[in-house]
């Protein structure tokens, strides 16, 4: 799952990023609005984890203007007001969800969790096919050929953006980007680890290709958003 979190306090901002892709998050992030709404134009999110104290252009228009383009993204709102009428309002905004600060981790996770099983009971859920190779990207399982696969969070990052590049190539700069957002952590070579071990897990015959200059890609069928099927109970 794809999440923003908007936060201009810096330390909660990077405390919540570096724990979500702890958890296997595919996580972007902002400090101010508008911001948060480039991110949301120009890239995919599931879920925007959103304070509604922001400078300049606040969370509650964020809010709003969310709403009135239809984005499809859940909005989980962060606020330190804890009254009633405060989570109303927030609420009544638009939000599908409102936390008060200070929160725990885990109630935010359980949070964040309770949005997801919601979103997938009002959407077909993300189930792709590549041959005989089955991926949930929202209960993020993996099977071939019936076997379930033991990926990392890192793996199953990659394998997401593999998937949802379409049968189109993923350039090496992209994943870096999209999974290892920390500068400390990006390297080629780290790329080029994380592949080697999928493409082992994933067994005979080969599902990921390697061209240069282009990048990674699926081979076999390429997977499409309207070949999602129900996720088995």
């Amino acid at each position: 799952m794809r999440v923003l979190v908007v936060e201009d306090d810096p330390n909660l901002r990077t405390t919540l990023v570096e724990a979500l892709r702890h958890e296997g998050y595919l996580v972007s992030e902002a400090d101010e609005g508008g911001q948060a709404l480039s991110t949301l134009a120009t890239s995919e999110i599931d879920l925007v984890l959103l304070d509604r104290d922001l400078p300049g252009m606040n969370g509650d228009a964020v809010c709003r203007t969310m709403v009135s383009i239809r984005h499809p993204a859940r909005i989980l709102m962060l606020t330190a007001a804890a009254d009633m009428a405060q989570r109303v309002a927030g609420l009544d905004l638009g939000a599908d969800d409102y936390l008060a600060k200070p929160f725990g981790y885990p109630e935010l996770l359980a949070r964040m969790r309770a949005l997801t099983r919601r979103d997938r009971e009002q959407r077909v859920p993300t189930v792709w096919s590549v041959g005989d190779l089955t991926v949930d990207t929202v209960r993020r399982f993996a099977e071939r050929g019936g076997r379930p696969l033991r990926l990392t969070p890192k793996e199953f990052a990659v394998l997401d953006l593999l998937l949802a590049a379409d049968g189109g190539y993923v350039d090496v700069d992209d994943l870096l980007d999209q999974v290892w957002e920390d500068p400390l952590e990006q390297s080629r070579g780290v790329v080029k680890v994380t592949v080697y071990g999928l493409r082992k897990k994933l067994g005979a015959p080969p599902l990921i290709e390697y061209e240069a200059g282009f990048g990674y890609r699926l081979s076999g069928d390429p997977p499409a958003a309207g070949r999602a099927t129900a996720s088995p109970a």
